[in-house]
């Protein structure tokens, strides 16, 4: 059983190809990465496979079953969830309350809710933050609060978009080692990133893709030495 594959997927934006006939499979347990210049169409993939955009054509299948044409809310039911590259917490409540709103995806009772956040707010260590206005988090926290958003949905799969920007050093030793261990949870992880310590140390496969079509994929060191990779990064005169 395949666990996770994009089989030939496009999206046209009018006259605009954003994505163009990309494939590819994800082993459960791996970490997948996915990268590319800006505007290349990575969150855009990330967008067809939770159909926030429905796709052109192609076909996405999670554990061997079509999700296309599904709706947003029953692709996170059937255990696949996300963060997204601009984090939109719920300003006004709470950091337990933004991770409340979240568990209410798979259980009903307000006290199931809150175990399920405290439980999360542990694992993400952001237990000391659980009462502090989600608005006065900073970049670190409000990043790290919706990876905790995010697992409190269960997923199986775990899209995690540009979870590092903005992280200092420090912060950046943090999220690689908040990454390994939600895979250690056995989740399985696509990543997009561009800060490369990052997505070279942490992936077990990198897909590259750019202007919407794939240019290498195999091992992290592999894919940094493909030519059309590094063209895409640093011109032509690099490659």
């Amino acid at each position: 059983m395949n666990f996770f594959e994009v089989r030939d997927i496009s999206k046209n934006f009018g006259g605009l190809m954003a994505v163009n006939g990309v494939n590819f499979q994800v082993d459960r347990g791996e970490i997948f990465g996915l990268i590319g210049p800006n505007g290349s169409g990575k969150t855009t993939i990330f967008n067809l496979i939770n159909n926030y955009f429905p796709l052109t054509s192609g076909d996405i299948f999670f554990k061997d079953k079509s999700i296309k044409g599904m709706k947003t809310y029953q692709i996170c039911h059937l255990g696949i969830g996300r963060t997204f590259q601009v984090v939109k917490p719920l300003k006004r409540m709470r950091v337990l309350e933004n991770i409340m709103a979240s568990a209410f995806c798979r259980v009903n009772t307000l006290g199931e809710a809150q175990k399920m956040a405290l439980e999360m707010l542990e694992f993400c260590n952001l237990q000391s933050e659980k009462d502090k206005s989600a608005a006065s988090l900073t970049i670190a926290g409000r990043k790290r609060l919706e990876i905790c958003r995010a697992l409190t949905t269960k997923p199986e799969l775990l899209l995690l978009d540009e979870t590092a920007a903005g992280l200092n050093p420090a912060e950046l030793d943090e999220a690689i080692e908040l990454i390994r261990r939600i895979r250690d949870r056995g989740v399985t992880i696509i990543i997009v990133e561009h800060i490369m310590k990052v997505i070279m140390t942490i992936s077990d496969r990198i897909h590259a893709i750019n202007y919407g079509q794939t240019i290498a994929e195999g091992p992290p060191e592999e894919v940094a030495n493909n030519k059309e990779v590094i063209k895409a990064y640093l011109g032509e005169a690099y490659a």
